[in-house]
């Protein structure tokens, strides 16, 4: 069973003069694992389509189903639970609370969570996702102690801290140099081959060629939908890298 089903998705935007079709009619299956990146310019619904996947938004027709479960027909107690805990999120800007330190930061997802954690897992799962992004000297450190690399890390292991099933990634190397934003690819490469399935969004098609799987869209609807060579695409963006200069911003 794939674990994303889209069938024939609608977004209709309403305002008091104009409708607005934002998706016209998408149908989409990602299974587990697979490493999927969402393509296309300013306007083609790209964003949209990942507010309907993260449960931030429903689609205005079609049906969407989630391991299974039809969204539409979710109470918001269950979808709230399933942004908490099925979904990671990570977003370009970082959105990291500025006075807290990167621990602390990474244990919100946890304080949110209807479960009863303790708070000796909660800094304990906290820590071990830091770990798992490469941070552990960095945990005490608050984001303006940060590189944007690192600020993007801590980002990522808040999204893991809860264990989701799917990871979602909003542009994750938009505020990136080109060498940051390799590590940060890397790092994300080797989550999808952990066993997490991955959609991001991108306008960088270097970046969009390590995902196994490019989905463009156009004016809301899905142009292609094909396979990618992601070990082809790393040796490629690494000799990009390697023969660009120093830059001024400090990386990871």
């Amino acid at each position: 069973m794939a674990l994303i089903e889209l069938r024939n998705i609608k977004k209709t935007y309403q305002t008091e003069s104009v409708s607005v079709e934002a998706l016209k009619g998408i149908d989409l299956e990602i299974d587990r694992g697979e490493f999927t990146v969402i393509m296309g310019s300013s306007g083609s619904g790209k964003s949209t389509l990942m507010n309907i996947v993260g449960c931030l938004d429903q689609a205005t027709n079609g049906r969407y189903l989630l391991d299974g479960e039809d969204i539409a027909k979710l109470p918001r107690n269950r979808l709230s639970d399933i942004r908490n805990q099925t979904i990671g999120f990570v977003f370009q800007s970082f959105h990291l609370l500025p006075r807290t330190t990167a621990q602390e930061n990474v244990e919100l997802p946890l304080l949110y969570s209807r479960d009863e954690i303790s708070w000796k897992e909660i800094h304990q799962r906290a820590k071990e996702a830091l770990e798992r992004v490469g941070l552990r000297d960095r945990m005490k450190h608050t984001p303006n102690e940060l590189s944007g690399g690192q600020k993007q890390r801590v980002a990522i292991a808040r999204a893991l801290v809860t264990r989701p099933e799917l990871l979602l990634a909003d542009e994750p190397t938009g505020n990136l140099d080109s060498k940051t934003s390799l590590e940060v690819i890397d790092l994300i490469q080797n989550l999808n081959d952990q066993g997490l399935t991955t959609i991001m969004v991108t306008h960088e098609p270097d970046i969009a060629q390590y995902a196994r799987r490019s989905v463009q869209l156009q004016d809301g609807k899905i142009l292609s939908d094909k396979s990618n060579d992601p070990l082809r695409a790393a040796e490629t963006l690494e000799d990009m890298v390697s023969t660009e200069p120093e830059s001024d911003n400090e990386v990871l």
